[in-house]
């Protein structure tokens, strides 16, 4: 693997709301795994080869100009934490990070979950949140705003963006699926839509969106769905569909320059 990690053919998506601080929804390009995680597989936790992973992430920490990327043992949790450096020890086990380190990348890992990138640029304080279904629905969003607002940001500041993740389209759900959401609240039945046989499709960018609006964030999302592009994105639903042995994750990330 390369000493000095090469960049060039690394193309994320970023989102104006979230400038000018460096951040990226990272595509599959420009990354050195092969075959199924073919190329810029960021997931420490695949089958992937280590050395490859290693190389794929040092290339998405230098292309946004950080000493590393960390990234959290993600559990489909509501948990937050703080991030001051490079972990120490064990890796927490966790959903969503907040830090007013410079220098450092927050990176979350998703294959159809949502990707959700934080930042309030005036106050040097930045965030990330892995919102799958259940996390969203538990509050990983509004705990990763508590982590920022607990380092110095202000809620009105607070600009979100969610990257690629899977659309209403693709993501079919079962009536168990439903019932929690509406038990919940029954005004999510706005986030469901027919599905075939008596199921429903659901929306979860929409229902993102709705969690951080409703926490009183600016948001938006970069209208990608990982199912419908396997040229550019991972999926984990794609990669049930087709009886394949396990699937890449793409790295979405930001970081306060250092």
């Amino acid at each position: 693997m390369s000493q000095t990690p090469d960049t060039a053919a690394l193309s994320p998506l970023r989102a104006a709301g979230l400038a000018p601080l460096p951040h990226g929804f990272f595509t599959r390009a420009g990354g050195v795994s092969t075959g199924l995680y073919e190329s810029l597989n960021g997931g420490q936790g695949s089958d992937d080869d280590a050395a490859a992973v290693a190389e794929n992430r040092a290339r998405i920490a230098a292309h946004l100009g950080a000493g590393g990327l960390v990234t959290v043992a993600q559990v489909h949790s509501a948990d937050a934490v703080a991030v001051a450096g490079p972990w120490a020890g064990e890796t927490p086990r966790a959903d969503a990070m907040a830090s007013a380190t410079p220098g450092i990348a927050l990176g979350i890992l998703t294959a159809d979950c949502a990707p959700v990138l934080l930042a309030d640029p005036a106050a040097g304080v930045v965030g990330a949140a892995h919102a799958g279904w259940r996390g969203a629905l538990d509050g990983v969003l509004e705990a990763a705003l508590d982590r920022m607002i607990g380092l110095g940001a202000r809620r009105e500041r607070i600009r979100a963006a969610i990257g690629p993740t899977i659309s209403q389209a693709a993501y079919e759900v079962g009536p168990e699926f439903l019932e929690r959401f509406l038990d919940e609240d029954p005004e999510n039945a706005r986030f469901f839509a027919g599905g075939d046989g008596g199921r429903a499709r659901f929306d979860l960018p929409s229902y993102a969106l709705s969690r951080l609006r409703g926490a009183g964030v600016e948001a938006e999302w970069t209208g990608h769905c990982t199912y419908r592009d396997p040229a550019r994105f991972f999926s984990y639903r794609r990669a049930t569909h087709e009886g394949a042995p396990d699937y890449g994750r793409l790295v979405a990330a930001i970081a306060l320059p250092g």
